[in-house]
């Protein structure tokens, strides 16, 4: 079943490499997926990658059954601090319970635990895997609802030079290019994007106001990532990422600038004894100013938060034989972030306070990971275990806050806190016949609180009322207890299904909760309530009948919070921001190499905005397209259409008294034209 897990990788590529490199085949893809046959996984290819409606990774992950980001914005129209993700109905917190990982690399924020997803181009990936639930291997600490692998594209399957230009119908541009080259016995890839535009209009007509202007964006990013062999199969690949991206959203001077610079340095030996060392840093930068909805005047100026990440990873696979295929490593993350900011009086202009806040953290994982698959069965059974021991830390919490003469009005240090916990995993998948595949496992998991949970607070104002959310320097570790079992049926090679139940269960989950409303202002504290359990089928289908395709997508999911104490009023109520439905089908043709096109329809059920389930955001269903032309040789005209029928996708709910509530919208119908070039 390995093989059927790896066609999706396998896959032509005729939009993005030339006919002698058609074949994709992702370092260390092979083995990963072995190890995580037992559990729900899901690869996609480059197909996928590169025609999707809007050309952004977030749009492409929204084809995998219970990925959700934290809102319904796309990266042009969410604060990048927001851009949690997850999987399974365990959203409800802009921090990503999912592991996010580029050639290996963890992405998430130091500060934050968002995701710069602006930043992470689908046209350099060679696929993305997506293994659902508790993780245990490498960096494991952190999934807890599941782990994103994405893997860069090889030189050889992407053409030595390549260009694309694309404009909408609102005067945006998306400018990328690539190049890809030998480097003696290895290769060198190096990419550019820059996305800009006036953006689209957020705000409802009627509740513009003068300072309201569209969500402008202005995006960029690059990357160069070098593959080299030092010895008979060991290689060392190094890559460097950097990026700016710079956002106004709703009202004239809310502007948010994130920026990051990543590098990291890798090498792999692929011998009798196979290891993987790693080691990167990450340094980040985010700054944001609220503005008042009542006066238009700046309410914070989150003027510099500057944050690191370093970590390692150290891992070796020992031979013992075609049967076993286990790993043993040791990983290590640190983080640390601080914030600084200004307040001010919104009618006025005045300074009110000047606040700093920060802390850091820390985690040193062990781990074993072991795929038996005994020959005496002939292969039929697969068995995975794992154990992972980590040591986590939470240290050097701090907030201040001085009055606008400078005089310190409060300095509190939190106490220094760190502790070790195991968690571990196991599975079972066997090939019942070659058609038919059973497969259960059960796992738990980690996930520490972030920086900015422990000691950022943050307010937002909206038609009048303020939303203010405090920090909490106590909060504890999130712990995940799963379990799944599903069925793999292949009737035909041209017909599949697989249907997975699951069962998850967080306990102590961080949410943000009411603690006090009145007509003006809403306060909120993140707080570790005693659970949120996530139960529900995730069915995915796909059918080939020559030139067609049709690939399905199908999230049922009954999420519920069990709380106590002060948190109380929330027991019973289903999370913030999830879902019970969501859904994506895509019908692709190519009649011929090169020729090709793709309609995807996406349903998203009614989310709840709020932990109270006040304001109920409904359902949407958009249609996106995707189109490509070859008019000579090397040279593409691409078209792309997003939510074409121009439905109203509510993205933020507030209420107002006495008026309607202020929300904000996703994307309009938008149609994109360009030209790719591949030489």
């Amino acid at each position: 079943m390995v093989a059927g897990l790896l066609a999706p990788v396998a896959a032509r590529a005729d939009d993005a490499a030339p006919d002698s490199a058609a074949q994709i085949v992702v370092t260390g893809l092979e083995s990963a997926l072995r190890l995580n046959a037992t559990y729900d996984t899901r690869v996609l290819g480059r197909d996928a990658l590169v025609a999707s409606a809007s050309g952004r990774v977030e749009d492409v992950l929204s084809n995998v059954a219970g990925f959700q980001q934290f809102r319904r914005s796309d990266s042009r129209a969410a604060n990048p601090s927001s851009q949690g993700v997850t999987l399974r109905a365990l959203g409800g917190n802009a921090a990503a319970r999912t592991l996010v990982l580029l050639d290996g690399v963890p992405m998430a924020d130091p500060m934050f635990g968002s995701v710069p997803l602006s930043a992470i181009a689908p046209d350099r990936l060679g696929a993305i895997r997506v293994t659902r639930g508790g993780g245990s291997g490498a960096f494991g600490a952190g999934a807890v609802a599941g782990t994103i692998e994405m893997e860069s594209a090889p030189a050889r399957v992407l053409h030595r030079l390549s260009a694309e230009a694309m404009g909408n119908d609102r005067g945006e541009t998306s400018l990328s290019g690539g190049i890809a080259a030998p480097l003696g016995g290895g290769e060198l890839t190096a990419s550019a994007r820059w996305d800009r535009g006036d953006g689209f209009w957020t705000t409802p007509v009627s509740q513009r106001a003068a300072a309201s202007v569209p969500a402008r964006y202005d995006g960029w990013s690059g990357a160069l990532r070098a593959v080299v062999p030092i010895a008979a199969d060991v290689e060392l690949q190094a890559r460097v990422m950097a990026f700016g991206d710079h956002r106004t959203l709703r009202f004239a001077g809310a502007n948010s600038i994130s920026r990051g610079e990543d590098a990291s340095i890798r090498v792999i030996g692929r011998g009798r004894w196979g290891f993987d060392l790693l080691a990167y840093v990450q340094d980040r930068g985010f700054s944001n100013i609220t503005i008042s909805s009542g006066t238009y005047r700046p309410t914070v100026d989150q003027r510099s938060t500057p944050s690191t990440g370093i970590g390692a990873k150290a891992e070796v696979r020992p031979p013992l034989g075609g049967d076993h295929l286990l790993r043993l490593g040791a990983d290590w993350r640190h983080a640390q972030g601080d914030l600084s900011e200004v307040g001010y009086n919104a009618s006025t202009g005045a300074v009110t306070a000047y606040r700093t806040a920060g802390g850091r953290s820390g985690d040193l994982g062990l781990y074993a990971e072991e795929a038996w698959t005994p020959a005496f069965l002939n292969g039929a059974v697969t068995l995975t275990g794992a154990v992972r021991a980590d040591r986590w830390s939470i240290s050097g919490g701090y907030n201040t806050t001085a009055s606008p003469a400078g005089v310190v009005t409060v300095a509190l240090n939190h106490p220094d806190r760190a502790d070790w916990a195991v968690t571990g995993r196991g599975g079972l998948r066997w090939q019942v016949t070659g058609r038919l595949a059973v497969i259960a496992s059960a796992y738990t998991g980690l996930r520490q609180p972030t920086v900015n949970e422990l000691y950022r607070s943050f307010t937002l104002t909206a038609s009048g009322v303020s939303t203010v959310t405090n920090a909490n320097p106590a909060l504890g570790n999130e712990l995940l207890r799963g379990a799944e079992a599903g069925v793999e049926w292949r009737p035909a090679e041209a017909l599949r299904l697989s249907v997975t139940a699951f069962d998850n269960r967080v306990a102590h989950a961080i949410a943000n909760v009411t603690t006090a409303q009145t007509l003006t202002t809403i306060t909120r504290l993140r707080q570790n309530v005693d659970a949120i359990r996530a139960r529900g089928l995730e069915i995915e289908a796909g059918v080939k009948a020559g030139k067609v395709t049709l690939d399905g997508s199908l999230a049922l999911s009954d999420a519920v919070v069990r709380a106590s104490g002060a948190a109380v009023g929330l027991n019973g109520m289903r999370p913030a921001q999830t879902p019970k439905v969501a859904a994506s089908l895509t019908l692709g043709w190519q009649p011929r190499e090169g020729l090709r096109g793709a309609v995807i329809l996406r349903h998203v059920g009614s989310q709840y905005e709020d932990d109270q389930q006040v304001s109920l955001m409904p359902s949407a269903t958009t249609i996106g397209a995707y189109v490509q032309v070859p008019v000579r040789a090397g040279v593409s005209l691409i078209l792309r259409g997003e939510n074409l029928a121009d439905v109203a996708v509510i993205t933020r709910s507030q209420p107002v008294p006495g008026q309607p509530n202020s929300i904000d919208l996703a994307a309009p119908r938008t149609v994109w034209a360009g030209v790719r070039i591949g030489l």
